[in-house]
């Protein structure tokens, strides 16, 4: 008696069958058990009987006990219509909320895994639930997710409407959500027109819709809902105000430097005013890549060098590469460390059109006398220490545009024996032609 409450106590979920015993088989733990020898209705015509046909066995899993699975051995009952005329004469009895049909795993058991797995999906859940002591495979953990029902949801009186790229510049889809609560309502294919028209057809009701400045949405929601209210999303109320300030402070950039508070009078100031001075006569002398080269060209002429190796960082491969066409029977090698790689007839704007870009960007921002400097910026990704960061940044000069805007000049002869890049690969060239590398090739090549 004491066992038998025991069992039923630590198998309360198998209430509805009558334990008859617990093996204790290892790693796993098997119970034997059956149905209760009570009357019960037929599937077909509903008229309840009690007489038994025969019997059958099932065996299912069930939660598990102590880290130990559970397999359950149960012995069904097969009956007997009592009706004549009953299509069936023979039905097996159903165990509801516990066993249904077809199944190996019992309803409990199976609600558990179903919202393991939606969580983790395929198979990391099934990496889970081995370690819960209810071992499946990732196919097994699909199947269960796909016959998790869908929640209904419901429609609410505002949305808002976005699209999002699945794989950017290919592949698009169209998100719609609550715009009150913030959930997932729906993702539509693709972010055409007609797609959001139809789901709006077939969803009535929503009074506001929250979306960007896509003209494509406004007209499937004008078209659709021509009552509803239309509002742009906070985000892009922000940068579309954001952008409108940025154009306007830029247009009047010499007035604010203009009703800027005068400098501050000291060393600082001093330097500052020296280094202006510098730059601009810099400007006014038309510094640009072909001075750069051109002052490499003097050194080696003046002081007769010979088997020359010039090496270049950065925006230096532009000077570096124009030198050694100058002077290639003084050049021995050209070595790129991390720097531009030129052609004839190549800027350095051309070969980094984001640099570009960046530097317009911060001209439109600061006054027009000084809209041709290229200011230093960008030591802050390079990786350096908060020392390191202060020395060069405090060395740091601005360059003018010229430099990257000038293309490379042709070169008067033939070009150099070798150039060398030392970004990854070290491979010298067996033409001694200056070449850019081949395409598949790696750098150097």
């Amino acid at each position: 008696m004491m066992r038998t409450r025991l069992w039923e106590r630590l198998f309360s979920g198998l209430s509805a069958l009558v334990i008859e015993d617990v093996a204790d088989g290892g790693e796993i733990v098997r119970v034997s058990a059956r149905t209760r020898d009570v009357p019960v209705p037929c599937s077909v015509c509903g008229v309840v009987t009690g007489r038994v046909h025969g019997y059958h066995g099932r065996t299912v899993r069930d939660v598990p006990v102590d880290g130990r699975q559970v397999v359950v051995r149960v012995r069904i009952r097969r009956l007997v219509c009592p009706v004549l005329g009953c299509t069936r004469q023979t039905f097996r009895e159903k165990v509801p909320g516990l066993l249904e049909r077809y199944q190996r795993r019992t309803t409990r058991l199976t609600g558990q895994l179903s919202e393991l797995v939606k969580e983790l999906c395929g198979r990391a859940s099934a990496r889970l639930a081995r370690s819960l002591a209810v071992p499946v495979s990732y196919a097994s953990a699909l199947r269960l997710l796909r016959r998790v029902p869908v929640p209904e949801v419901r429609v609410p009186r505002v949305i808002g409407v976005d699209d999002f790229a699945l794989r950017r510049r290919h592949s698009y889809a169209t998100i719609i959500i609550n715009a009150e609560t913030g959930e997932r309502i729906e993702v539509l294919p693709g972010r055409e027109a007609a797609t959001l028209e139809a789901w709006l057809r077939g969803h009535p009701g929503i009074e506001a819709v929250c979306r960007d400045g896509s003209a494509t949405y406004a007209e499937a929601v004008r078209r659709v809902l021509p009552d509803a209210v239309q509002i742009s999303d906070r985000w892009h109320l922000w940068h579309n105000l954001a952008e409108a300030v940025r154009k306007e402070v830029a247009a009047h950039s010499t007035c604010w430097a203009k009703a800027g508070p005068p400098p501050e009078e000291g060393r600082q100031a001093a330097t500052t005013r020296e280094r202006r001075q510098q730059v601009h006569a810099l400007r006014e002398r038309g510094v640009g890549l072909r001075t750069h080269i051109a002052e490499i060209v003097g050194l080696i002429d003046r002081h007769g060098l010979t088997d020359v190796i010039l090496v270049g960082h950065s925006y230096g491969g532009m000077v570096i590469t124009g030198a050694g066409h100058e002077r290639r029977r003084h050049v021995r090698q050209v070595v790129y460390l991390d720097a531009l790689f030129p052609s004839p007839g190549e800027s350095a704007f051309g070969l980094q059109p984001v640099l570009r870009d960046a530097c317009d960007a911060a001209a439109a921002l600061r006054p027009e006398q000084e809209a041709w400097l290229i200011p230093p910026f960008g030591f802050e990704t390079m990786g350096l220490t908060a020392a390191d960061l202060e020395w060069v940044s405090a060395r740091a000069r601005p360059m003018s545009r010229a430099t990257h805007e000038e293309p490379l000049p042709d070169p008067v002869s033939s070009r150099p024996d070798h150039r060398r890049r030392t970004d990854g690969v070290q491979n010298r060239p067996s033409s001694p032609a200056l070449r850019r590398p081949r395409a598949g090739a790696g750098p150097g090549s």
